[in-house]
């Protein structure tokens, strides 16, 4: 295979990154009319510079999981205090092994803490990773507009 001309992955990403972030400018799409939407078609534009992206879709996938998402729930209902991993075991009747891999997966996501206590290690929800997760999710509400955003009451 004829290596000749070339690029390296490298380059292909460094080069896509540029005509992305080039073409994400609305008056040059205008010019060349491009909609926003074509951008994404191609592998090379999926190329995400936003720390805060993908720390909002690993927070997500470890959410995305029945027994996980139970964990974090439980841990949320007790907080300040958190649990130990033996109550949440029993709680959620969930055995170590799987348990501790969850756990591991939620601390990686920022979403829990854990904490050694004498003999027991104790996990509690990170509550500031939620709400950073949250206010990604949120951040351009309404277009800019967050009152339009707020609940309504109810009657």
């Amino acid at each position: 295979m004829c290596s000749i001309g070339r690029r390296s992955d490298a380059d292909l990403s460094s080069s896509a990154a540029a005509v992305f972030h080039f073409l994400r400018q609305p008056a040059i799409r205008a010019q060349a009319a491009i909609p926003a939407s074509a951008l994404f078609r191609f592998p090379y534009f999926q190329y995400h510079e936003n720390v805060e992206t993908k720390e909002a879709v690993t927070a997500l996938g470890a959410l995305a999981q029945d027994s996980r998402l139970s964990i974090f729930r439980l841990l949320v209902r007790h907080e300040p205090e958190g649990l130990t991993v033996g109550v949440i075991g029993e709680r959620l009747e969930l055995p170590v092994p799987t348990l501790s891999f969850h756990l591991k997966t939620l601390a990686q996501a920022g979403l829990v803490s854990a904490g050694q206590e004498g003999r027991f290690v104790r996990y509690r929800a990170r509550l500031e990773g939620i709400d950073a997760l949250v206010a990604f999710l949120t951040e351009d509400c309404c277009g800019g507009h967050p009152e339009r955003c707020m609940p309504k009451e109810s009657p």
